[in-house]
């Protein structure tokens, strides 16, 4: 049984709860494209993060996630609407001059920009930045480097390079803070274009050298050094984990997209999981691996985790039951109002208050005031 003080004393939540409670909101995000429970899934990630996200740097990258999903809106937008030779729909909004096109090609450029394109580019564009905002919010409310002590040792190769990947964007985030203090410091500005070309090549080059660096320091400590293990061994594993991941592609495939065939959703995902986790058990055996002071899985992270998963099942349930409202037969329409998604959604607001407190960060911010100051 967890100590009592697991839930109350001040801790940073696990990292796995926060990425399985956002990866909740992500699946039910897939399954819809009304704006209504996609605008209220945008509510939830930002206010959980703004309650509950560290003082650390890598913590501000919600921000630059959301930054980046009102850009793919925007493209998303103006490619359909300009670009898109389908059906633009009766209610002209504007006439471009159009640009002849060699027939066939599947595009236009210019021509009749209708209401319907534009609303209809705007909710697959939203889908689209709903789902890159449950990213963000994983990535400032769990660590990526914390989250990987947990790869299994089957995969230990794939754990690096997910370092160098998982760690790249928040990496980014806290490279462009650093460089943009060090030249208001300066005295030179850090806005317009200007100072764009003068803060990209730093910051690209930073957030990749730090990545790097921290794979480079796992290996050198031993991270993934294997045993000696027996031919047969080596291939049961390796034949256990692929079967299983391909397993797990076709279960996922099959539940997003929605098909007919049921053996390929939800029975072929339960079969890939439990292969891919005997393959990760036995490849897991032939890796020693220690712990220095391993997060606890206690109650909180249980429930954070949970109130991801009501979402994600509400969002499911709905799309068996009421399918006509997550996907509008006509966008022009006002989009009605699901009540068990949003009910599933709003459920997945409560970690703002069910995480336990977060230890105070001085060390970490006297750290980051002493990287501004040696960079200026």
């Amino acid at each position: 049984m967890r100590p009592q003080h697991l839930i109350t004393f001040p801790r940073n939540l696990h990292p796995g709860a926060w990425w399985l409670w956002s990866l909740g909101l992500l699946a039910a995000a897939s399954r819809t494209q009304n704006p209504v429970p996609l605008l209220l899934i945008l509510v939830v990630t930002g206010f959980v993060v703004t309650a509950r996200k560290s003082d650390a740097p890598w913590a501000k990258s919600y921000g630059a996630f959301l930054k980046l999903a009102l850009i793919i809106i925007a493209i998303r937008i103006v490619f359909q609407a300009v670009l898109s030779s389908g059906s633009q729909g009766p209610t002209v909004l504007l006439m471009l001059p159009e640009i002849p096109v060699a027939s066939g090609t599947g595009i236009k450029l210019g021509g009749v920009i209708s209401l319907e394109a534009v609303l209809r580019a705007f909710y697959e564009g939203l889908q689209l930045a709903t789902i890159l905002c449950c990213v963000g919010a994983a990535n400032s409310l769990g660590s990526a480097r914390r989250l990987l002590r947990y790869v299994p040792g089957a995969l230990y190769e794939i754990g690096v390079a997910c370092v160098i990947a998982l760690t790249f964007a928040p990496q980014l985030v806290t490279d462009a803070i650093r460089v943009r203090s060090a030249h208001r410091l300066r005295g030179q500005s850090s806005r317009g274009l200007g100072s764009l070309r003068r803060l990209a090549m730093p910051v690209l080059e930073g957030a990749l050298e730090r990545s790097i660096e921290l794979a480079a320091a796992m290996d050198s400590r031993g991270y993934g050094r294997t045993t000696d293990a027996s031919r047969v061994s080596r291939r049961l594993t390796g034949v256990l984990v692929f079967g299983g991941l391909l397993g797990v592609c076709v279960g996922v495939y099959g539940l997003l997209a929605g098909t007919s065939v049921r053996w390929v959703g939800m029975p072929m995902l339960v079969a890939g999981c439990l292969l891919a986790a005997a393959g990760m058990y036995f490849g897991g055996r032939r890796t020693g691996r220690t712990k220095y002071r391993p997060d606890p899985w206690a109650l909180p992270e249980w429930l954070v985790t949970g109130c991801g998963l009501v979402a994600a099942v509400a969002m499911f349930v709905t799309v068996e039951t009421d399918p006509a409202s997550l996907f509008l037969a006509s966008v022009t329409n006002i989009p009605p109002v699901p009540i068990l998604p949003i009910v599933g959604i709003l459920v997945a607001m409560l970690p703002a208050l069910l995480a336990p407190p977060l230890p105070r960060s001085e060390i970490a911010d006297s750290a980051e005031l002493r990287r501004v100051e040696v960079a200026a």
